[in-house]
């Protein structure tokens, strides 16, 4: 049985090298070879090797240690592969991976091996240096994918700003009709938006708009949102594009000519309602979203609606 459970641990351990060497160079199925190899890992191996070495061992009173080995192992590994697919809720689930093994693992196994007289303090030792190596690949691993997808988008950014440059050059139809009025509504308040979040990190939309890359900021939160915060006795925040895009969606629905654009609005311009909270869509790409990640969302915005007015007639 042993010696199986060895054989599938190098299959699952290859599966995930491959996996991670596909991601690396962004073959296909990379993402899918990670996952796989994760879910075996977690949900077969583990199990099977905690429960051989349980009954090998014959100490039923380390159950506990067993299921908070097993416990921590699917936290850390989940945690790591939320933050490495990119799934939304990423960040959340490494921060609860990161203190796991110390806040819940730690003590149990401290409480249950003090007990057993015959355990080795080398074995503390031992756990105590793979626990600091796991939170220091996770931390690591965290900010690799961070600054990869970070380094992304700001390439398109980059790549916005060079079509909103031609898009500048294009005269727009003299006929303005309600589509178009709202269209340049909503691009003044794109503009004021962007010019907000950059004044408070002390720069301008020139100096992004020529290079993306001098503005490196780190992933944080609910950095983009004080820009335009709205202070006075309950300050809230400012709404005004959610409103805009609103109403432009709104009026494409009655515009006929319109209608399989109406339709498609809320894809192109990463829009939708949030009936339940009124400052939902706000919070989701402003307050909880890195503020390099707010400004790139404005820029495809605006280069969308630019393209978008050039079409009206």
């Amino acid at each position: 049985m042993k010696q199986k459970i060895y054989i599938l641990g190098l299959i699952i351990a290859a599966v995930i090298v491959s996996g991670a060497l596909f991601k690396i160079n962004h073959w296909p199925g990379g993402g899918q070879m990670i996952i796989l190899g994760v879910a075996l890992l977690v949900l077969v191996f583990l199990p099977l090797a905690l429960r051989n070495h349980f009954l090998t061992e014959g100490n039923r009173q380390n159950k506990a240690l067993y299921i908070v080995t097993w416990l921590t192992c699917f936290v850390v590994f989940g945690g790591m592969l939320f933050k490495v697919m990119h799934w939304v809720g990423a960040g959340k689930a490494l921060m609860i991976a990161l203190p796991f093994p110390y806040v819940v693992f730690l003590p149990v196994f401290l409480a249950i091996t003090a007990k057993d007289k015959s355990f080795s303090i080398y074995n503390t030792i031992y756990v105590l240096f793979l626990l600091a190596g796991i939170s220091v690949f996770s931390a690591l691993l965290a900010l690799n994918v961070s600054k990869e997808r970070i380094d992304d988008s700001m390439g398109l950014s980059r790549g916005y700003n060079r079509l909103e440059k031609v898009l500048d050059e294009i005269p727009y139809p003299a006929i303005q009709t309600p589509v178009a009025r709202n269209i340049d509504e909503v691009l003044k308040i794109v503009d004021d938006y962007q010019s907000l979040i950059l004044a408070t990190e002390g720069t301008t939309e020139v100096k992004w708009n020529n290079d993306p890359w001098t503005l490196r900021i780190p992933e944080a939160h609910d950095i983009a949102a004080r820009a335009f915060i709205i202070k006075g006795k309950d300050p809230t925040l400012d709404t005004r594009l959610q409103s805009s895009l609103a109403n432009l969606i709104n009026q494409l629905e009655k515009s006929d000519e319109y209608n399989r654009l109406a339709e498609a609005s809320p894809a192109i311009f990463d829009y939708k309602e949030t009936p339940d909270d009124p400052l939902g869509w706000t919070k989701e790409k402003f307050v909880f979203t890195p503020i390099v990640w707010s400004l790139i969302y404005l820029d495809g915005l605006e280069t969308n609606l630019k393209l978008l007015r050039t079409s009206i007639k």
